[in-house]
């Protein structure tokens, strides 16, 4: 929930109390806003190459792995640079981490408006598929190479972004459905360290006013930069729908983060997972199938 949207709910309690507010504001965020996204969708071109895209790339990595990389300072624990050649989704401004593995990832994924908004130009020059929300779209320029994931009711899980997603409260969450609209058998989380120093309410909106201690990156959301808070609990709630989807489809999601205390996934160790790949490193990798029509 949006701090617009707690204002919202804030003013509808004191109208109508609060059983009947919470009715109302549930059927606005599972009903009306997901069907009017889906209308929009539709019927904007934007929609609806996004929607072929997506119907495209439909298991087009099925049987492989891929690891998401998140944001969180455990990353500079983390030798990144073993992630190369390896397929990887990045999330938000992950793409200051490119160095450090030696490539741009595969693919980016973007939901928070706010991100977008200020960071959206960084975004589409970073390289990769980039995954971006459709409520965001104001914040695109016309024309540029996204892929739109459109809005879907709560406390789902996706298993056709074509149709939609639920963001989960992070961006996390759907690069999870990302993995598994795109077919990969395995994930592997990295740098989802679950942990925020900044406290304050879940979505509450905050102006930094100094170096980032919660990213990888002081600058991440450096001085100025307008950013939400971080509702963990809705986050694990998101989690745990995501396990039990992989485990229903005989697919599996670990957690390779360094000292991270997200507890929903199976720990396993980074260097082990990524010494496969070591150990076969002369086999060459495939490169990306992509769209032929995309622009370069």
């Amino acid at each position: 929930m949006t701090q617009l949207e707690r204002r919202g709910l804030a003013a509808l309690r004191a109208v109508v109390g609060g059983r009947l507010a919470m009715r109302l504001a549930s059927a606005y965020r599972d009903r009306i806003l997901p069907t009017a996204e889906a209308t929009t969708y539709r019927v904007d071109r934007r929609g609806r190459e996004s929607r072929r895209r997506l119907e495209e790339m439909a298991g087009r990595y099925a049987g492989e792995r891929c690891f998401i990389i998140g944001n969180g300072p455990s990353l500079n624990e983390t030798d990144l640079s073993r992630l190369r050649g390896e397929r990887t989704i990045a999330l938000n401004r992950g793409y200051l981490l490119f160095d450090r593995i030696g490539e741009p990832a595969t693919f980016l994924v973007a939901v928070n408006r706010n991100v977008v908004e200020q960071f959206g130009s960084d975004l589409l020059a970073a390289g990769p598929t980039v995954f971006v929300s459709w409520r965001s779209r104001r914040h695109v320029p016309d024309g540029a190479d996204v892929i739109f994931v459109r809005r879907a009711p709560s406390l789902t899980f996706s298993g056709d972004l074509a149709k939609g997603a639920w963001e989960g409260a992070t961006v996390t969450y759907l690069a999870i459905q990302v993995a598994f609209h795109l077919g990969f058998r395995e994930v592997i989380l990295i740098g989802v360290d679950h942990r925020f120093t900044t406290a304050g309410p879940p979505n509450q909106l905050v102006t930094s006013q100094g170096a980032d201690p919660n990213h990888f990156d002081p600058n991440y959301f450096g001085p100025g930069v307008k950013w939400q808070l971080p509702d963990l609990e809705m986050s694990e709630r998101a989690y745990r729908l995501a396990r039990d989807r992989f485990a229903a489809d005989g697919r599996s999601i670990v957690d390779a983060t360094v000292r991270g205390n997200l507890t929903v996934f199976p720990k396993v160790d980074f260097e082990a997972v990524t010494a496969k790949t070591t150990a076969d490193a002369s086999r060459p990798v495939e490169p990306p199938r992509l769209d032929p029509r995309r622009r370069r």
